[in-house]
């Protein structure tokens, strides 16, 4: 996938390098090792509507608000740059990790 790091501390912020898979059968995250993760979503790459269905599920995930997850980067590819307001890395790898598939 890449050689940047997955989550990234950022000052008060994390941010989180992931790929989309859009028009998925259904929304999950799939953990690929050691740390890389994808997120398939149901949503169509329309008008941003796999944008908004990213931040949503990776918020409801997460446990956060929708205001607290924002897209930072990628709008148009695949691979995105997530910003989660006021976390901490550490918490929220341990999130990612616990609520991923494997690998299929």
């Amino acid at each position: 996938m890449t050689d940047r790091p997955t989550v990234l501390q950022d000052g008060p912020d994390v941010l989180l390098a992931v790929q989309v898979q859009p028009r998925a059968s259904r929304n999950q995250l799939v953990a690929h090792p050691p740390e890389n993760f994808t997120i398939r979503l149901t949503a169509p790459p329309v008008e941003g509507a796999a944008n908004t269905a990213c931040c949503a599920f990776l918020a409801e995930l997460l446990g956060l608000a929708k205001s607290r997850v924002v897209l930072a980067r990628g709008e148009t590819s695949r691979h995105k740059s997530l910003r989660i307001r006021n976390a901490d890395a550490g918490a929220i790898l341990a999130r990612l990790r616990s609520a991923a598939s494997p690998q299929r």
